[in-house]
């Protein structure tokens, strides 16, 4: 079907990636050194194939920060606006098209649910836009009217929607609205046939409610990669094998059945309280010729989940970096990142 309205797939030629730089005012302050490395990491691979946007506290120190790879500057796009935290796929605005035209949908950033500061986070998009860092053709639209974070939502660019419920209806976000409410509202917004809602399937250590893309994951129009729990003394896998239940009864927008790839579970990893972190493989970035995959390093796994993504997309590159830094702040590679479609920037 044709849409008038199309929320662009993640595999959709893109123009840029957006990063949100750390700094000694975010909560990365206590190891700063050692996460500023992976980002460095996460930048090159990105600047290697296509342009970077930075918003960033200090331009300079950023630079500094990449003197190593200067030979690839031409590719980046450095912005200082200031910032709470560094979850650009949560607090940046969403891409849509409407025929010849592009949007950036500006909603509402609330530190998931109001867990977080979120004032200066909440601004970015506008400030980009301060900034003059999109296509003179590409217009801003508020939509502060609804809460909405980027993990939460899956495009397969062909007007069909995947989301959790967890996270979606969760109380701190949109409580005025019914659920029926919510998915007229995306519909209307994103030009949507069908919203597939998942209702199970969750992280222990996340604080965003289940999003979506710490579970499961459009690879294209037809295929989903999503988390399988093997170890059945593991606290997720009732949760994990009822979300896997589910996603067998989904069908793609042909009214078949999706390819279902099962992404491994990372290993338990727990912080200096003994509270378990929330790695997931699902969390992997498709840029224009590669996919970022998280890596937490255990190469058995971490080499079974690149084999199984592969799967998925057999003719991009599949890229491993380690990502043990992010998740000591509950996220990991897909959620510092946020994808720009062709021509917008």
């Amino acid at each position: 079907m044709a849409h008038s309205i199309l929320l662009p797939s993640e595999w959709h030629p893109q123009s840029a990636i957006q990063l949100t730089w750390p700094h000694h005012e975010t909560d990365w302050e206590y190891m700063l050194e050692e996460v500023t490395a992976c980002y460095v990491n996460i930048a090159t691979e990105i600047l290697k194939r296509q342009r970077l946007i930075i918003v960033c506290y200090s331009a300079a120190t950023v630079k500094y920060e990449l003197r190593n790879h200067k030979d690839l500057f031409e590719n980046l796009t450095l912005v200082e606006l200031p910032t709470n935290d560094t979850w650009a796929r949560d607090h940046s605005g969403i891409s849509v098209i409407k025929g010849a035209k592009k949007y950036i949908y500006d909603f509402t950033f609330n530190g998931w649910g109001m867990k977080f500061a979120s004032n200066y986070d909440n601004q970015i998009t506008r400030g980009l836009f301060s900034k003059n860092v999109f296509k003179y053709d590409v217009e801003l639209v508020n939509k502060k009217d609804f809460v909405l974070e980027g993990g939460a939502i899956e495009s397969d660019g062909k007007g069909t929607l995947l989301t959790t419920s967890e996270c979606l209806l969760s109380p701190n976000r949109n409580s005025f609205l019914t659920k029926e409410e919510i998915e007229g509202y995306l519909r209307d917004s994103f030009g949507l046939d069908r919203i597939l809602w998942l209702d199970h399937g969750y992280f222990a250590g996340d604080d965003t409610d289940s999003h979506i893309d710490t579970l499961a994951r459009f690879c294209d129009e037809h295929t989903i990669a999503y988390v399988k729990c093997e170890n059945k003394e593991d606290e997720h896998y009732d949760a994990l094998s009822k979300m896997e239940e589910q996603l067998k009864t989904f069908v793609d927008y042909e009214g078949q059945p999706y390819n279902l790839i099962t992404l491994p579970m990372a290993k338990a990893v727990y912080d200096e309280d003994n509270q378990r972190l929330p790695a997931t493989y699902a969390n992997f970035l498709i840029i224009n010729d590669a996919v970022l995959l998280p890596f937490y390093n255990e190469k058995e796994r971490d080499e079974k989940a690149r084999e199984q993504l592969q799967k998925a997309f057999p003719s991009r590159e599949i890229v491993g970096i380690d990502c043990s830094p992010l998740i000591r702040q509950h996220g990991s590679l897909h959620c510092i990142t946020m994808q720009y479609p062709q021509d917008f920037i």
